[in-house]
């Protein structure tokens, strides 16, 4: 999943995006108004997290020009403790949380998984892929209550596939979603790591999990279809 940071403080960039991405997430950063809109306009994000005060365009203008453009990217406002009336004018404007500075980084994270969740309905943390279970709030795939190793990268890509499970997923979508930096369009990045996670999934004499759609991506289904 992949979550853009627009803050001015070098301290919070350098802290939150190394915890994003321990925690698993493909994080770019940004430091002024300007450069998280045009990341934001040109980029397409699981969540963004959002400051509300920014040097060249302040987070409630950002957050206006997204959803007038009809970004429906869910969106987490970072503001001061006293300013409830910015709160609830970014509620308003069609902000899906915010978070008060100073903040522990296990709430905003918590937070950035509950908009993640709601943004692909899968309201629940414990998804099922035939016999195996995805726990999106801690990170693991387990078989049988027992948990299989995972790289982060693995664990991103399927993550990815199974809160989208029976839908297809195309190679670009890949790309932008767990990936932080660009990909060549030559490269074949995203067919090894398809490679080593159907790997992981497949079990002697049981269902494919993964699917390749040759010129159109991949879909992860619970049998064999």
């Amino acid at each position: 999943m992949k979550v853009l940071f627009v803050e001015d403080s070098k301290r919070l960039q350098t802290a939150v995006g190394k915890g994003l991405r321990k925690s698993g997430f493909a994080v770019d950063i940004a430091g002024d108004g300007k450069d998280g809109l045009y990341l934001a306009e040109i980029n397409d994000y699981d969540v963004i997290v959002l400051d509300l005060m920014l040097p060249g365009i302040d987070g409630l203008t950002i957050l206006k020009e997204l959803r007038r453009q009809g970004k429906d990217v869910h969106i987490l406002l970072l503001t001061a403790k006293y300013t409830v009336e910015d709160r609830v004018r970014g509620l308003q404007l069609g902000a899906d949380d915010y978070l008060t500075k100073p903040f522990a980084f296990d709430e905003l994270l918590a937070r950035i998984q509950a908009l993640i969740r709601r943004r692909y309905n899968a309201r629940n943390p414990l998804i099922q892929i035939g016999s195996f279970q995805v726990n999106t709030a801690v990170k693991t795939l387990a078989l049988h209550g027992q948990n299989i190793p995972l790289s982060p990268r693995e664990y991103m890509l399927l993550e990815f596939m199974a809160v989208r499970k029976g839908t297809l997923v195309t190679r670009a979508e890949i790309e932008q979603h767990i990936y932080d930096e660009r990909i060549n369009p030559n490269s074949n990045v995203v067919d090894s790591a398809i490679c080593k996670l159907r790997k992981k999934l497949n079990l002697p004499g049981g269902p494919e999990i993964i699917h390749t759609r040759r010129g159109l991506g991949y879909l992860m289904t619970d049998n064999s279809e």
